[in-house]
């Protein structure tokens, strides 16, 4: 585990939709982004991605790089 910041398992991160829970978390190469405070990521959904999962694949179809995630704030690491 990386400077002390929690592990999630993928059920945990799955529950954090912005639905089920208020937290709207998404996963990117192994850490926990928190995107709740992001417009475009209301109610747990940004454009075809929904919250609450591993984007790791995804992002290569993305109009975007990586570098989005630097504005939000890293919260945990994906459990293995």
């Amino acid at each position: 585990m990386e400077d002390n910041i929690p592990e999630y398992s993928k059920q945990q991160l799955s529950l954090r939709n912005g639905q089920d829970k208020p937290e709207i978390w998404v996963a990117y190469k192994g850490h926990i982004y928190d995107v709740g405070k992001s417009r475009l990521w209301r109610d747990g959904k940004h454009y075809e991605h929904w919250a609450g999962q591993d984007l790791t694949e995804e992002l290569k179809d993305a109009p975007h790089t990586e570098k989005v995630f630097e504005k939000f704030e890293k919260i945990g690491v994906l459990k293995p």
